[in-house]
Order: structure tokens, then sequence, then C-alpha cells
């Protein structure tokens, strides 16, 4: 009888433990992205803590501010880059997984997948009219 309830609780899967197990996952993947936006904003922000006005460039410095702001908005641009390549990965890898659990489901997933695309593709934009902000306005 023993040996029966432990065979029992081996093969039956634990549905809180799987809950949490699923919970945990998305909580890192928002951990995950919730960095690489706080670290673009960082970075966007403290250019413009560098980006002097010309007129209050030192001569000594090395680095006028036209370099200063050329390097600010290639950073902006290559850390928004990355970040969304990389959320893009993700998302498709992850919609491909679920289209071939089931097949049956593919629209509303296909069209779930587009719409995060979307927004993905417009914190890149963002980070573009950041870095053209950068280079003209500043």
């Amino acid at each position: 009888m023993k040996i029966k309830n432990i065979i029992y609780r081996v093969d039956t899967p634990n549905s809180t433990s799987t809950n949490k197990t699923s919970k945990n996952s998305k909580t890192g993947y928002l951990k995950k992205i919730s960095i690489c936006l706080l670290v673009l904003l960082m970075i966007s922000a403290s250019t413009f803590a560098f980006a002097a006005p010309e007129e209050e460039v030192v001569a000594e410095e090395g680095m006028d501010s036209i370099s200063i702001k050329a390097v600010s908005a290639a950073i902006t641009i290559g850390l928004g880059a990355v970040a969304a390549a990389i959320a893009m990965g993700m998302a498709i890898s992850k919609s491909s997984e679920s289209i071939a659990r089931q097949p049956e489901a593919e629209g509303s997933i296909r069209t779930n997948l587009l719409l995060g695309l979307v927004f993905i593709e417009t914190a890149i934009i963002y980070a573009l009219v950041v870095a053209i902000m950068i280079i003209f306005v500043l």
C-alpha cells in the first residue's frame, strides 16, 4: 500500500507547484525586461547631463559636445535595438512552441504575437526619437 502511494505521488503532477514554476518564470522575464529598460532610461537621461551647450565646452577636455552627442545617440539606439531583439526572439520562440503544442489555436497565437511585436517595435522607435532629439535638439 505504501509503495502504491509513493508511486502515485511521483507520477501525479502537483498543480500548485506547476503554477508556481510558471509564475516564477514569468516574473523572471519581467525582471530582465525591467532591468533592460531601466538601463536604457539611465543612459538616455545621462546624455542630457553630458550634452552641454557649445559655448560652455572647455577646449582642454578632448571631446566636444558633438562627439558626446554622437556617442550618446549610438548607445541609446544600440541598447534599444539589443533589448528589442532579445524580446522579439523570446516572443517568437514562445509563440512557435505554443503553436507546436496547440496547432488549433494558431490564429489567436499569431494575432497576439503580432500585437506584441508591434509594441516592441514601438519601443525601438521611441529610442530612435530620443537619439534624434539628442543629436539635433541638445
